[in-house]
């Protein structure tokens, strides 16, 4: 029971009880086959996908902040890669530095907006958000004359970013998406720089009183969810040999539903890696997963409703959980020092 009550305290409850309440929707109503489920390709190609971004995206909400610009950084780093690369023939170490550059200005942009203006951020990104909808756009217009550029990857680059794997269904952007889960979680858990991202979340101006570079580690994380967006779109542009300016776009509604999915509250201050890692495999699981079963694919949204709204519930129960364990566990640290006093 000690074991369980342990458990519903982490972060990553609400996303592991959210996939096992998937699985067992598609195999009691859907009728599906977890094994063949399991086995296929396109729903972890697809949590890979935004899953890079999620990570990132859910330390800078642990931190209190939000990015949804990084709907159009995706298109960005596809584009710029493609245009430096397909279009004006460029070496692809040009193309990558390319798609990697863009991710860092967009970035700091945003990062030095949060910290230097009183605007919510969710302002911000949306203005830097159709901003860079239209630089893709109009530049990619102005520069090629088309909204989709070709690119052709030379051999290094293909088995780097955009090799497929395992008989040619999964994409090496899986291998890249446990890197970035393990390098995060690191740093997250296992840092100072993660009691720092925890304490920004709890109150902004305590963790500065603290001597914590608040302003430093904000514009960090605003460039990590930049650059990894546009690192997604760059990979993708590799594997498919072309980029378009639209590609992406979709997928901010479904990066931030993960990263809530994964117990990540909007309001900060409560996260996990490993629970936004299971939430984005919850998310694909929903949204790829349905066509393996009987169920229309048209109820996918509903399913999406209900599993937010669930999550959220549970991600606001067990963050009550854990701090009733956490003061419970002064209280007590408290009585014993009395005792130690009194006996003394």
């Amino acid at each position: 029971m000690e074991m369980m009550s342990a458990l519903l305290r982490r972060p990553a409850a609400a996303s592991i009880l959210s996939l096992v309440g998937v699985l067992a929707f598609y195999v009691i109503f859907g009728g599906v086959d977890l094994g063949k489920l399991l086995n296929a390709a396109s729903w972890v190609n697809y949590a890979a996908r935004i899953g890079i971004v999620a990570i990132p995206v859910g330390l800078l909400m642990v931190s209190g902040e939000i990015d949804i610009s990084i709907g159009a950084m995706i298109p960005a780093g596809a584009m710029s890669a493609a245009i430096i690369t397909g279009y004006y023939e460029f070496p692809m170490i040009f193309g990558i530095l390319g798609a990697i550059g863009i991710g860092v200005m967009v970035g700091l942009i945003n990062g030095i907006l949060a910290v230097r203006t009183t605007v919510p951020t969710l302002i911000i990104t949306l203005a830097t958000l159709v901003a860079m909808q239209g630089v893709v756009l109009a530049g990619s217009k102005l520069l090629t004359g088309s909204a989709s550029v070709p690119l052709t990857a030379p051999g290094w680059a293909k088995t780097i970013f955009g090799q497929l794997m395992f008989g040619g269904s999964h994409q090496v952007i899986i291998v890249w998406w446990v890197i970035f889960a393990v390098v995060f979680w690191f740093v997250l858990h296992q840092t100072r720089y993660g009691n720092w991202i925890f304490a920004m979340g709890g109150d902004k101006e305590s963790a500065r009183n603290a001597g914590i570079p608040v302003n430093r580690m904000t514009i960090v994380l605003f460039v990590l969810t930049a650059t990894s967006a546009s690192f997604v779109g760059m990979c993708h542009a590799i594997l498919f040999n072309s980029a378009q300016v639209s590609g992406g776009m979709n997928d901010i509604f479904n990066i931030i539903v993960s990263v809530v999915v994964g117990g990540v509250l909007l309001t900060g201050g409560f996260g996990s890696v490993p629970g936004v890692f299971v939430g984005t495999l919850t998310f694909a699981i929903v949204i790829k997963g349905i066509d393996f079963t009987t169920i229309d694919r048209n109820w996918s949204n509903l399913i999406i409703g209900v599993m937010l709204l669930t999550a959220v519930a549970m991600n606001e129960s067990f963050r009550k959980l854990a701090l009733t364990a956490v003061l419970g566990k002064k209280e007590n640290a408290g009585d014993s020092v009395v005792a130690v006093a009194k006996n003394n």
